[in-house]
């Protein structure tokens, strides 16, 4: 899909204003290269209520929904080099248990009293934080910010440098189940940076901030969006509504359905943030696009004088011009310096790689994990989650979250004899199906095979023989309503659901389809495997629903859920057991 999506509020995929004569599900396949609009937010409570879905949105896409307890860092600070205005150190944190993140400390020197910090996220440049090249030196940021008075964390991606314990492109079908991926490993990293810079005795720990450029840029910008401990961030080279990454590290299921990074970058609001853009790569419409987006949101606040975005006439970079506007807004926002214009870059004379590296000449420590062994861990500490769960709204919200699917607050439909269509306004779904009205009670009789091979069923006869509404439908990609789906692009899980997730909310949308038709009582049957989708429907159901679903085949094992039922992170999120559990109560 290469043309423009403009995204409703309520994180619709399209502006169609009742049922679409095809499914957009099928049709606007929305990928990275999509030109995307920003949604139009009349007042800060509409704003607010959509920030706070989005922050859980990419806690949940991150498997980060709930928090992963946090271990003592056992932080190692070592190998100080003490240089004309400043100083580094090399860093090893143990961000999980047997899991190390390195980096460099920069600390200024000369100078007194508590410094505001940085955690200073790098992009896919070749040495990672060790980079220093004309077109971006993370050294160089280092350098320069300790002078100017900040102490500043540089630390890697997973996969760089010291930290390699992974590589830094992974998350296989599995992986996925539990959300486990470069983009929330990443996420962690960076939480738990905020944790350490905050700890040190010479920070403000109320005056930490972020900036990185590129896949930097994308850290930076994910953590001020679900971590409100940053006070200041300035994303370099990537808030774009053209290009939303290119790295499966910028990329986890789920985290881009009916968003995108205009309005991710967005709840950095109010908080002052520094937009740097370039003219010679995705952020080229950044001053009439999406500079004006993110203010107005800003604006909601009565603080549009916050944001302020810059361009460099550059390929895609962190370069001096660059660093130096982020120097000059930090200077002026945080210290309240009067001369911050005036602030230029000094000379940098880098490091030999060995005196940075905190593993030169060092092995990790005896308790590391091997890269199957941190996913092992991570399964064993979800699973401990999930065990301890015990309040159901919030065990609901998870598989929410994962599923990305509700049930609607309206309903639109199209009925001719026997034959209906329903659809949700202004998401442009279309699901098919069969209504036998009858009085009283209904039942939604649902089978893989779509709605005749549902009518045929005992459980469609039986329900119509008590003299019920019947309601049988064309699941997503079942009966009349399977059609050719691009699934080619590249990260499509990241802006598209799953089947499976589109069936339990095609499921939901017609129970809510029933509730408005006067229904006295809903039953819901789900036939073969269609049971596991309508079990995890009923999950989430708003409506209270007699379910009847034979789940012998469905032990809720991992195989299970790739073989049946598909959904990225529902594992992370609590898989059979919490859906048993919401259903029991009903």
């Amino acid at each position: 899909m290469t043309g423009r999506i403009i995204l409703a509020a309520a994180a619709a995929t399209c502006g169609f204003s009742q049922i679409a004569k095809q499914d957009a599900r099928n049709v606007v396949i929305p990928d990275t290269n999509t030109h995307y609009t920003m949604p139009t937010y009349k007042t800060r409570a509409e704003w607010e209520s959509r920030a706070g879905h989005l922050r859980k949105q990419i806690l949940s896409a991150a498997g980060l929904m709930p928090m992963p307890e946090k271990s003592p860092l056992n932080a190692q600070v070592f190998g100080r080099l003490d240089r004309d205005g400043y100083s580094i150190e090399k860093v090893l944190l143990e961000t999980l248990p047997g899991y190390y993140l390195g980096g460099n400390l920069y600390r200024p020197r000369g100078k007194q009293g508590k410094f505001p910090g940085v955690v200073s996220p790098h992009g896919h440049w070749s040495y990672g934080r060790l980079e220093h090249q004309p077109t971006g030196s993370i050294p160089a940021r280092g350098i320069s910010l300790a002078r100017q008075g900040f102490v500043v964390f540089t630390y890697d991606m997973v996969g760089y440098n010291d930290t390699m314990q992974t590589p830094h492109a992974f998350g296989d079908r599995r992986e996925q189940l539990w959300g486990f991926g470069p983009l929330g490993l990443q996420l962690w990293n960076s939480i738990r940076a905020v944790d350490f810079v905050q700890s040190l005795p010479d920070v403000d720990g109320e005056k930490i901030g972020a900036t990185g450029a590129s896949g930097g840029g994308t850290q930076t910008f994910l953590l001020s969006a679900v971590d409100d401990r940053l006070k200041y961030s300035s994303p370099v080279n990537m808030i774009s509504a053209i290009m939303q990454g290119g790295s499966p590290c910028e990329n986890a299921p789920n985290l881009r359905v009916g968003t995108f990074n205009v309005e991710i970058g967005a709840l950095m609001s109010p908080r002052p943030m520094l937009m740097v853009s370039a003219t010679g790569d995705w952020t080229k419409n950044t001053l009439r696009e999406e500079y004006p987006a993110t203010r107005s949101i800003y604006e909601l606040y009565d603080k549009a004088e916050f944001v302020k975005a810059v361009q460099i006439d550059a390929p895609h970079n962190y370069n001096q011009q660059s660093r130096e506007a982020v120097y000059r807004f930090f200077a002026g926002r945080v210290q309240g310096d009067p001369n911050a214009d005036g602030i230029k870059e000094g000379p940098i004379r880098p490091e030999m790689p060995q005196d940075m590296l905190a593993l030169h000449g060092r092995t990790r420590p005896d308790n590391a994990l091997s890269y199957t062994g941190l996913f092992e861990q991570w399964v064993a500490s979800a699973t401990r989650q999930n065990d301890a769960a015990r309040e159901l709204p919030a065990m609901r919200e998870r598989l929410r979250y994962a599923l990305l699917a509700e049930q609607p607050e309206r309903v639109v439909s199209e009925t001719a004899g026997e034959q209906v269509i329903l659809g949700r306004p202004g998401k442009g779904d279309r699901v098919p199906g069969l209504y036998l009205r009858g009085k009283g009670a209904a039942t939604l009789v649902v089978h893989p095979d779509g709605a005749n091979a549902a009518r045929r069923s005992s459980a469609a006869k039986g329900a119509q023989a008590r003299g019920e509404s019947v309601l049988t439908i064309d699941a997503f990609q079942t009966g009349s309503a399977t059609a050719p789906r691009d699934r080619s692009s590249k990260f499509f899980l990241t802006f598209n659901q799953s089947d499976d997730a589109n069936r339990v909310q095609d499921i939901l949308t017609a129970v809510e389809f029933l509730r408005a038709s006067g229904a006295s009582r809903i039953g819901v049957a789900g036939l073969e495997k269609a049971a596991v989708w309508c079990l995890f429907a009923a999950a989430l159901a708003k409506t209270p629903v007699e379910l009847t679903a034979d789940l012998s085949t469905f032990r809720g094992e991992d195989n299970d859920f790739l073989s049946k039922f598909f959904v990225p992170g529902i594992q992370r999120a609590g898989g059979l057991k919490a859906a048993l559990a919401l259903t029991a109560k009903r």
